[in-house]
């Protein structure tokens, strides 16, 4: 509603399965080579994505992939695989290691990066390889990759002119939702605040079309299409000094959407977390990246670099997290 339908379907939603396929246990965990813990947590949150896992053991796209040269669905292919069916208690995650410049050009070897910044790198460089066979492809096109269709959704921003009422909604693709916890004590609670009307006035003013003036207006950003995993960033990490939020930020384990979105009055949208990726320390520019993941057979592990533990569930709700990953 709102939006154009897409010109070509890249890959079939159908076939996208949201459990998991093969029923087992946490695989291998991942060794340190040095300020690599934001790599090795991200790469975990996404290698116990149940849909991503399904697909990439699956090994469907290396078979049918023509690309030369790098392809981060390959490399990914390769590394859940290798993690999820390996003998070792640990492996190095050489697929991923060897291409990390590719996977963003400001990534530095042995430099602590954001693990948030990193997970955005790599599910881009994702669907950037899940595009390169198609060339001018409408927006709407793009988002049927089976990596938009995964974590991929829309926003709608409604602007509102308090002239004449009129309304403007202009949409993006999203793949993460990064949320502001200054204010907020809880997941809900941020989430209420993004979809809080603002008021846009004073040098702000909005400029309306069909009153033609430079007016006070609102504007309100809902969840216009709801991806089927969602991926939200509690903004610890002042961008200014580098400092950090600490405080506690409550997350449940079950989460419905359906509030947050552009159409507000339908059936519950339920979600159910699967990732939590931690940071602990007191500033972006050092600390460690570990994380809490739920395993094909239902339980909850915590993997911080090689060491793979089981915990409870209660553990894994009550981190001081930095990324929070959700399945429809």
């Amino acid at each position: 509603e709102g939006m154009a339908p897409p010109k070509r379907i890249l890959f079939p939603p159908e076939k996208i399965c949201m459990d998991w396929q093969q029923r087992q246990s946490a695989g291998a965990g991942l060794f340190n080579v040095g300020n690599t813990c934001f790599l090795n947590a991200v790469l975990q949150c996404l290698t116990y994505t149940p849909p991503l896992a399904n697909y990439l053991l699956s090994r469907e796209h290396s078979q049918a992939c023509h690309q030369q040269g790098f392809c981060m669905m390959c490399i990914m292919e390769a590394h859940v695989n290798e993690v999820l069916r390996s003998p070792v208690s640990a492996i190095l995650p050489l697929a991923v290691l060897r291409v990390f410049r590719r996977i963003g050009e400001h990534f530095q070897p042995g430099r602590e990066e954001d693990a948030h910044d990193f997970l955005c790198c790599t599910v881009n460089a994702m669907q950037r390889a899940c595009l390169s066979a198609s060339s001018d492809l409408d927006i709407s096109s793009q988002s049927t990759t089976i990596v938009h269709q995964i974590f991929g959704g829309f926003l709608r921003s409604r602007v509102t002119c308090f002239s004449c009422q009129a309304i403007s909604d202009s949409y993006e693709a999203f793949l993460d939702v990064p949320l502001d916890i200054k204010a907020a004590s809880s997941l809900t609670a941020a989430l209420e605040d993004f979809v809080t009307p603002e008021h846009l006035d004073g040098e702000n003013c909005f400029k309306c079309n069909k009153c033609q003036k430079t007016v006070a207006a609102s504007k309100r950003f809902t969840v216009h299409c709801a991806p089927k995993v969602l991926t939200v960033c509690l903004k610890r990490f002042d961008s200014f000094t580098g400092g950090k939020i600490n405080k506690v930020v409550e997350y449940p384990e079950y989460l419905d959407l359906r509030p947050y979105m552009s159409q507000a009055d339908g059936e519950p949208l339920h979600y159910s977390l699967y990732a939590v990726l931690v940071h602990s320390g007191v500033s972006c520019h050092g600390g460690h990246y570990f994380c809490y993941t739920k395993a094909g057979n239902g339980l909850w592990y915590q993997m911080d670099d090689e060491s793979v533990e089981l915990r409870c569930l209660d553990t894994a709700l009550r981190q001081q997290a930095y990324l929070l990953f959700y399945a429809r």
